[in-house]
């Protein structure tokens, strides 16, 4: 389907999407597309009640309630293209609510987990500098791996670092001496190995000089937590997460947070606050001299 092309290209080029998101919505409106087929739909005629056909659909499926809100959300953004390219008069998409949010807290590492992460990687190689540098400034940043792959050296000032995010939008995170010291060995050593095929000004690159891609940050981490004593599931976005859960646990202020992580939304941010009370709550009974009677 031709517009469905456009309409991601428009989410990668315009939008700043991730690559993980548009591949998720790219398949998210196969599905669809599928199901409209089959019920002798029309894409740009499809009525309320049939929409309501295919969200029962999702529901047969046991799709949980994240999965249905991303790919509503994918369909909503298509039909809003479409309406703005002409193609439609009203987005039908518009009128549907999302299901309500499965409640799931962010899984984060635990300090000690950190420590074994940061030391897997060997430094006396390029890629293992590199590696070093991809843990040390996702947690010293908070930045999204899409945004991470993205960082130039010429977006590099005195433990700062300027980001492009969603929708577009620039802002400012910072990094403190852990994440400087190695970046400084990085940018002597193994940047400077490793981009002498390309000259390339991408921060974070392949063996072969190319940008380093989200994928490929994907499967490096897999490889590093594969050389751990850690058994857990893992994601880079935990290191997003354990970024926001420490600052909060520390002291942080959530506004700050919010500015930090780039959320639009406060209530993005709030979801890290359903950790730190249960912390907060355990410290106070374990600590306070009158939170308990002494058996």
């Amino acid at each position: 389907m031709k517009e469905k092309e456009e309409f991601l290209e428009y989410l990668k080029y315009q939008k700043n999407y991730s690559e993980h998101t548009i591949i998720s919505y790219g398949k998210d409106i196969d599905e669809y597309l599928e199901f409209l087929d089959e019920n002798h739909i029309d894409l740009y005629k499809i009525t309320y009640d049939e929409i309501r056909k295919y969200l029962i659909s999702l529901n047969d499926k046991d799709d949980i309630n994240s999965t249905i809100s991303r790919k509503i959300s994918a369909l909503r953004g298509l039909y809003k293209y479409l309406e703005n390219n002409s193609k439609i008069s009203t987005n039908p998409f518009k009128l549907i609510n999302l299901p309500k949010k499965d409640k799931k807290l962010p899984r984060f590492f635990y300090y000690n987990e950190l420590e074994e992460l940061f030391n897997t990687p060997k430094l006396n190689t390029p890629l293992g500098q590199r590696d070093r540098l991809i843990l040390e400034m996702l947690y010293a940043t908070g930045v999204r791996v899409s945004e991470l792959v993205n960082i130039k050296i010429s977006d590099i000032g005195d433990h700062t670092i300027k980001i492009l995010g969603k929708g577009n939008k620039e802002r400012i995170v910072r990094f403190g001496d852990y994440c400087d010291e190695i970046l400084n060995m990085y940018l002597k050593d193994g940047h400077y190995k490793l981009s002498q095929s390309s000259n390339n000004d991408y921060l974070f690159l392949n063996s072969k000089g190319e940008q380093l891609t989200d994928r490929g940050v994907r499967y490096l981490l897999d490889k590093i937590i594969s050389k751990t004593t850690i058994e857990k599931k893992i994601s880079p976005h935990m290191l997003r997460h354990s970024f926001a859960t420490h600052l909060l646990n520390e002291g942080c202020d959530i506004l700050t947070v919010q500015e930090l992580l780039g959320h639009e939304s406060l209530s993005a941010t709030a979801i890290y606050t359903h950790i730190t009370n249960d912390r907060l709550k355990e410290v106070y009974f374990k600590t306070h001299p009158r939170a308990k009677k002494n058996k």
